[in-house]
C-alpha cells in the first residue's frame, strides 16, 4: 500500500473516534461558548435570550466568590494530585520489590480506585461523622484528640478532609501506571549505578524518575483534569459547605446553572474553568517536556 493510502487508512480508522469526540465535546462546548454571551435563563418567559457580549465574563472575573472558588479548586488540584503522585510512586516502588504476598498486595491496592466515586464519598462521610465516625473513635482511643470533632463541619478542615478521601481513591491508578513503567527498567542500569557508588536517592533521581516520567506524566495530566473539575465527591460529602469552604469552581457553575437558573452567566463561568484547566495542563506538560529534555 502506498504512503498516501496508509495515511488515508489511518484517518479512516480514527474517524469514528473523532466523530464521537466532536458530538460529545466540541458541539456542546461551542453551544456553551455562544450561550455565555447572552443573558439566557431557565424560565417560562416567552422572551428569548439577548446578546450582551462580554458582560458575563467581566462580571465573572470581578466576582470575588468565583475567584475564591477558583482558589479552592487550584488548592484541591495541586495538593490532591501531588499527594497521589508521591504516594502512588512510593507504592509502586514497594510493589516492585520481591516479598511474600506481593501478588495479593498488587490485587488489593486497586480496590479503592475500583470503588465508584459516590460510594467512596459516602464511605468517607461516615468515617468523618462527628458522633460515630471511625476517625474520631480511632484518634480518641489513641489519645491524639481529647474530644470528637466535626471534620466536615469546620471550614478550615473540610477541604483537606475531602482531599484525603480523593487521594485514597485515586493514588492506586498512579501506582499501577508507575509499576508498569518500573518493570521495564533494565536491571543492569541500577547495578551499574550501584557499582559506581550511586545511592538510592541518586539512582531514583537519575534513572528511575526519568524512565517512568513519560507514562507518569500522561496519568498525572488526566488526574489534573479530573481534579480541577471535581464535583461529585464535593456534592456528596459537603454540598460545598461549610460556609463555602469546599465550594469549587465546578460546584459554583452547578449552582449558577441549576440553583439560580442563570445559564448565560453559568456558561461564562464554565468556559473560564475550561480555559484555566487548559492553561494549567499546558504549563504542566511544558514542564514535563523540559524535565525530560534535561535528562
Amino acid at each position: 500500500m502506498s504512503g498516501i493510502g496508509k495515511k488515508h487508512e489511518k484517518w479512516l480508522l480514527l474517524a469514528p473516534t473523532v466523530i464521537v469526540l466532536l458530538l460529545i465535546t466540541a458541539i456542546p462546548f461551542v453551544q456553551t461558548f455562544l450561550t455565555s454571551f447572552t443573558d439566557a435563563e431557565i424560565s417560562y418567559a416567552p422572551v428569548g435570550p439577548n446578546w450582551i457580549g462580554f458582560e458575563n465574563y467581566f462580571y465573572a472575573l470581578s466576582d470575588p466568590y468565583f475567584r475564591a472558588a477558583l482558589g479552592r479548586t487550584l488548592y484541591f488540584t495541586v495538593v490532591s494530585v501531588g499527594a497521589e503522585a508521591v504516594i502512588g510512586v512510593a507504592a509502586a516502588m514497594l510493589l516492585n520489590q520481591n516479598f511474600r504476598g506481593r501478588n495479593l498486595m498488587r490485587a488489593l491496592i486497586i480496590l479503592p480506585w475500583a470503588v465508584p466515586t459516590i460510594v467512596n464519598a459516602l464511605a468517607w462521610r461516615l468515617i468523618y461523622h462527628p458522633d460515630y465516625g471511625a476517625l474520631n473513635s480511632m484518634l480518641f482511643q489513641l489519645g491524639l484528640i481529647g474530644e470528637y470533632r466535626s471534620w466536615l463541619g469546620d471550614p478550615a478542615l473540610a477541604l483537606n478532609m475531602v482531599v484525603l478521601a480523593d487521594v485514597w481513591k485515586n493514588f492506586p491508578l498512579i501506582a499501577y501506571v508507575a509499576l508498569a513503567a518500573l518493570q521495564t527498567i533494565p536491571s543492569d542500569l541500577h547495578k551499574a549505578a550501584s557499582i559506581e557508588g550511586a545511592g538510592a536517592w541518586k539512582r531514583f533521581r537519575s534513572i528511575t524518575l526519568p524512565w517512568i516520567l513519560g507514562p507518569l506524566s500522561v496519568v498525572l495530566i488526566l488526574r489534573t483534569i479530573e481534579a480541577f473539575r471535581v464535583f461529585d465527591i464535593i456534592y456528596v460529602m459537603t454540598r460545598g459547605g461549610p460556609a463555602d469552604g469546599t465550594k469549587t469552581a465546578s460546584f459554583f457553575v452547578y449552582q449558577e446553572y441549576f440553583n439560580y437558573l442563570r445559564t448565560g452567566s453559568g456558561s461564562s463561568y464554565a468556559v473560564l474553568v475550561a480555559v484555566v484547566s487548559a492553561v494549567l495542563i499546558a504549563i504542566y506538560y511544558k514542564g514535563v517536556n523540559r524535565q525530560s529534555g534535561s535528562n
